[in-house]
This record gives C-alpha cells, structure tokens and sequence, in this order.
C-alpha cells in the first residue's frame, strides 16, 4: 500500500482540487458495505454536493453538523448503493483503521481550495 514515494511534479498536484466545505446533513447509510454517514456539504460559491463517508466510529451526526471538512471536488461522482457521491471527505485512519477527518483549525470561507 504505501512504500517509497512517487515523486510528483506541482502541476500534479494542482489537479487535484482540494476544497473547505460545511457539513449541513448526515443521515445513517444502512446499505453501506461498512458502516457509513450520508453526507451534505455546502461548498460555497461550488454549491452543495453529496457524500458518503466512514466516519461513524469516531462521529455522531450531530458532531458533523456544521463541522468543516476537507474534500476531493474534481473526481467523477461514484455510485454506491442508492448514494451517488459527487466528493470524497479526506481523512487519515487511526491505529485501528478508522477515518479521522482532515480539518481546517480556524473558520476560512467555504469552497476555499487547500495548496
């Protein structure tokens, strides 16, 4: 899975459009293959776009509500199940494999980009 880094060149990594979103729903997955969130994050000026997310280890929908989130925008939408998923929320696994989110510290303005 991981080994020794590609090296990658700026103009690589300026493709991959990285941006600040405001989670402003969270519903249970049920048809999710392993335990998930549906997700509804406003981007800002880029609009609302949808998710679904492995986040319910450590998050209760309640905790998202609101919460800043970082996310892929430029990936074509994936179905899964019944969900289609226009963004993937980044996040790092914990020691046990669970999604720790990516997130902004402060309050930047929504549909910000990460470089």
């Amino acid at each position: 899975m991981l080994g020794e880094a590609t090296t990658i060149d700026l103009s690589d990594f300026e493709r991959v459009d990285m941006r600040v979103g405001r989670v402003l729903e969270v519903e249970p997955f049920p048809q999710a293959r392993k335990p998930a969130y549906k997700l509804r994050i406003d981007f800002g000026p880029l609009g609302i776009r949808r998710s679904s997310a492995q986040l319910t280890v450590h998050y209760r929908p309640d905790e998202l509500r609101g919460r800043l989130v970082i996310a892929v925008v430029n990936f074509p939408p994936r179905q899964i199940g019944p969900v289609r998923s226009e963004v993937l929320v980044l996040g790092v696994p914990d020691p046990d494999g669970a999604v720790v989110l990516l997130e902004p510290r402060l309050d930047v303005p929504l549909g910000g980009r990460v470089f």
